[in-house]
């Protein structure tokens, strides 16, 4: 099957007993047990529940894996996997990383005496040079957020298997429609699922895949011990999502790539962040690894004072700090996404107060380039 097929008929979508076109919501704390002696497969909703078994299965299979684990969020995916470490510990990051991962690895994890090194993760000599005898896992982020920085997936994998380290990455902004890191060596797969695989901006959740047994029960006990599941409505309403995935991702993307070629083209445009771009430091790796430059861009305007200015005008994109919904989304990660992340990191990373993220959503590409040109219509020129 392709994945458009497969996102309807790859998994277990219908239900058994009825026959329903979908998976039930199951919504119970217990399961009646047919002996007080006898194991059974579901007894108690946080060690499993039949409604998150059918996302956990439905994930899996679009990502290629053996195993999927559904979280209440994705950080709480994200945590559970960088949990599993232990104290004294050591692992390489890449340095352009989400707002909520970088908060839980300074705050956090320096608790359990979890070190981390962060790196250019453009860069294969530095995730090289940061490795050390106690170094057990490197995590990447690719495209990362907010400024779609990409890593050769290969290349790192291929480092990490020589030095046996297990390799994580956040797959959120590509979803496996677009990029499939299990295929291309990596370990553990994680997901904000909250974003392009739910796609409904109705819905806080994290998936988590591997195709590495011993990491999939590992996970899975981080899911049961520490009790972050994914409540059924949730994982019903993500499945509902997920099924028309592919044709969002497609019109979203598309639109990304079009937007991006008038933002480059715009005088009042510093800069623009996209890996779709041939312009783009990245694009020959991400033509690599991935079938698209994917659906989400950032760019740079002259200042604080020009991007007031241009959210102010835009009339289609809302304001919010996620993204991965059907509507577009303008997000200012100074403010949100990386408001968590110290001044001085985020100029680091790059996230500067001119900085804009634009989620692309399924309107006309007509109708948004029109209102993106009146907006920019209302900044100065920078040439």
């Amino acid at each position: 099957m392709r994945d458009n097929t497969k996102l309807i008929h790859g998994y277990n979508v219908f239900d058994e007993v009825t026959g329903a076109s979908s998976i039930p919501l199951y919504q119970c704390s217990t399961f009646k047990q047919t002996s007080i002696n006898e194991g059974q497969d579901y007894t108690y909703s946080r060690f499993g529940n039949p409604t998150r078994s059918a996302l956990e299965q439905a994930v899996a299979t679009m990502e290629g894996g053996r195993y999927g684990i559904a979280f209440a969020s994705g950080m709480s995916a994200i945590s559970a996997v960088l949990l599993s470490f232990n104290q004294g510990d050591h692992l390489v990051m890449c340095k352009s990383i989400y707002g909520g991962t970088f908060q839980l690895v300074n705050e956090v994890m320096k608790r359990f005496g979890i070190e981390v090194t962060f790196v250019d993760e453009t860069d294969l000599t530095a995730w090289e040079k940061a490795i050390r005898p106690n170094t057990r896992g490197i995590y990447l982020e690719t495209p990362s957020n907010p400024l779609l920085q990409v890593t050769d997936i290969q290349r790192v994998v291929a480092l990490a298997k020589a030095h046996q380290l297990v390799t994580m990455i956040d797959n959120t902004f590509m979803t496996p429609q677009f990029q499939k890191p299990l295929a291309l060596g990596v370990d553990v797969v994680i997901h904000s699922a909250t974003k392009f695989i739910n796609g409904h901006s109705d819905v806080v959740a994290g998936l988590v895949v591997t195709n590495d047994e011993k990491w999939g029960q590992q996970i899975k006990l981080q899911q049961k011990v520490l009790g972050g599941i994914l409540g059924v409505e949730d994982c019903w309403l993500t499945m509902r999502g997920m099924k028309t995935m592919g044709l969002r991702m497609e019109q979203s993307a598309r639109s990304a790539e079009k937007i991006s070629q008038l933002l480059e083209d715009h005088p009042a445009v510093k800069k623009v962040h996209y890996p779709g771009l041939a312009s783009h430091p990245g694009y020959r790796i991400q033509q690599k690894q991935a079938t698209s430059g994917g659906a989400v861009l950032s760019f740079e305007l002259a200042d604080q004072a020009a991007v007031y200015s241009f959210a102010e005008a835009l009339e289609l994109p809302i304001a919010a700090i996620s993204l991965g919904g059907v509507e577009s989304i303008l997000s200012y990660p100074v403010t949100m996404s990386h408001a968590c992340v110290p001044k001085e990191e985020r100029e680091k990373q790059g996230v500067t107060e001119g900085l804009l993220r634009l989620s692309v959503g399924i309107e006309d590409t007509e109708d948004l380039l029109v209102d993106l040109e009146q907006a920019l219509g209302k900044l100065k020129p920078l040439f």
